[in-house]
Order: C-alpha cells, then sequence, then structure tokens
C-alpha cells in the first residue's frame, strides 16, 4: 500500500513582489512526489484550535486568526497578514497532526509542510506561524498516546521556537544540528545544539550526525519527528553549508534506519529550502521521501499503508 503524504500547498496566500519564502517549492514538490507514483497525497486537514492552544498562549492564537497582531508581530512572522496565511497555517499544523497519527498507527508518516520551528508559544517568527512540532507532541500526550517524544532538526537554522517552547519539559527531547553564523541570530538552548563553521561538508556533516543519534535513541522517545529541511545544500542561498544532494539522501537514510531499527515511530516534515534555482530544493525536498519509502522498504519493517 502506498503511504500517505499530507500537503497544503493548495492553501495559498499573497506575498509581495520579490519576497525571500519560497512558496512555490512545496507544489513543486507535491508534483514531484505525486509523479513517482509512490505516495497517496492528501489534503491536509484543519489544526483544530484546542489543540493549537495545547502549545500556544491563546491570546496570540486569537489574535492571529483574528487578523488583529500587531504590525511588529507579522513582520517578526515575515508575512502579511491574509485569510489565505490563516489557512495555510492551519493546514500546516493539521499536516503534521495527522501525520503524526500515521506514525503510532504505520511505522511513520509524513507531511509536505511543516517543520515549523521558529515559532514561540506567545510569538511567530522566520515564516512560521504555529509550531507543528509543539501541536502535534501536546496533543498525542493530552490524549493519552505518548508521554516522550524527541525532535531531530536537521534544517540549517536553529530551532529556537521549539526549544523555547520546550526548555522546561524533561519528557521532550529537543535536538538541533545548524549552522553557527545563521539565523536566528539570537540562539535558544535545545537540550542538545551542535554548532557547524561555515561550509562544512557531506563527510563531516555525518560524522556529527553519527553522534547525535545514539544519545537520542538513548532518551527511549515513544515517537520522532524529524524536520528535515534541506537548505544546508551548497546551492542554497541562505545555508551557509556546502552539503550535497548525495548527503541530504545519506542524511535521511541514517535517521530513517535508525528509527526502524530501534521500532520508534517517525514523523517526517519538509523544512526549509532556498535554493536558486528552486528546482534544485525541491527536488532535494522530494529525495527525503522517496528515500524514506526506500528504507522503510528494504530494512523489512513490516508495517501496512493504506
Amino acid at each position: 500500500m502506498r503511504p500517505k503524504l499530507y500537503y497544503s500547498d493548495h492553501y495559498e496566500f499573497p506575498l509581495p513582489e520579490g519576497h525571500r519564502f519560497p512558496i512555490r517549492k512545496y507544489a513543486m514538490v507535491r508534483q514531484l512526489l505525486s509523479d513517482s507514483g509512490h505516495f497517496h497525497l492528501v489534503e491536509a486537514p484543519f489544526a483544530e484550535r484546542k489543540d493549537i492552544e495545547l502549545a500556544h498562549d491563546p491570546e496570540f492564537v486569537e489574535q492571529f486568526l483574528a487578523g488583529t497582531l500587531p504590525p511588529a508581530a507579522m513582520r517578526r512572522i515575515g508575512f502579511p497578514w491574509s485569510e489565505g496565511l490563516v489557512r495555510r497555517s492551519l493546514g500546516s499544523a493539521g499536516a503534521t497532526v495527522a501525520a503524526s497519527d500515521d506514525a503510532l498507527k504505520f511505522g511513520w508518516g509524513g507531511s509536505t509542510s511543516g517543520g515549523t520551528h521558529h515559532a514561540f508559544r506567545a510569538a511567530g517568527s522566520g515564516f512560521c506561524v504555529f509550531n507543528d512540532f509543539a501541536i502535534a507532541i501536546n496533543r498525542l500526550r493530552a490524549t493519552g498516546r505518548i508521554r516522550r517524544a524527541a525532535i531531530i532538526d536537521l534544517d540549517v537554522h536553529q530551532g529556537d521556537g521549539t526549544a523555547e517552547i520546550f526548555q522546561a519539559d524533561t519528557d521532550v527531547l529537543t535536538t538541533s544540528i545548524h549552522c553557527k553564523v545563521n539565523f536566528p541570530f539570537r540562539k535558544q538552548q535545545s537540550n542538545i545544539d551542535v554548532e557547524l563553521e561555515v561550509g562544512i561538508g557531506d563527510e563531516e556533516y555525518l560524522r556529527v550526525l553519527d553522534h547525535l543519534l545514539p544519545d537520542v535513541l538513548e532518551f527511549e522517545p515513544e515517537i520522532i519527528f524529524y524536520q528535515a529541511g534541506v537548505d544546508g545544500l551548497a546551492s542554497d542561498t541562505l545555508g551557509k553549508l556546502s552539503l550535497t544532494e548525495d548527503g541530504l539522501r545519506e542524511r535521511d537514510r541514517r535517521v530513517f534506519s535508525a528509527a526502524i531499527v530501534h521500532g520508534i515511530p517517525l514523523v517526517i516534515t519538509l523544512g526549509g529550502g532556498y535554493s536558486e534555482p528552486i528546482e534544485l530544493t525541491a527536488q532535494a525536498h522530494a529525495n527525503t521521501y522517496l528515500t524514506a519509502v526506500e528504507v522503510f522498504s528494504t530494512e523489512k519493517s513490516g508495517l501496512a499503508r493504506d
């Protein structure tokens, strides 16, 4: 059976000319994955407000949904407010929530959006409105389905919002491998932060990852959320690292294999990517999900999908 992937790129929102957010990539990724024939692509449901408020301050949620956030708060997010942005934000979070349900049922689940790790409890930031990781984790815990969760954040930018939300929570392990001299310039404290120098390549990056994964597994999480950003590509305009497409595929393979071997459900989210041309980013994102199909099949994990 083909695995499900949840998409939210059909919830469009207007951006000014020359805006840095690569909104085209999401539809491009979905098309690549559809063309592969390996996936059942499903329209993302909206995250429910009660679930969002498990992770976010209710006043912030109300102001964003109503379009009454102060201008400075919207500038920090980086988007102009619109009803389309509200729908896209609810869909992005809802995709990760649905993927987390699939992960517990089938072993892994995926969203072709999400990874909105710059969203804080009471503020959005860096093109992130709601923190999909925090919403999904807190929902699973509130319904008694899990107690402990881990986040493997391999986007080139630190998951500062995620670190802030879970800073005092001993049942959630936050980890981040990111470029030291990159956004956010004021870092938060994850449980495990690994700061990389500008320009490192595949070999050193994979060595760092190999040191991180045993620490994640030692935590004994009941589910892992994977921020699979591809902005570490050498072609990325905001990344500052020198990873190759093959290096990213190997990165993904090692994360997936670790989860399978230890029987830990895994949720994959898209994360960042800003290459020029944007087609390089779209292909790298698509590779993550194609690699997941390959690894989960090869490892004979015995997962039934529909």
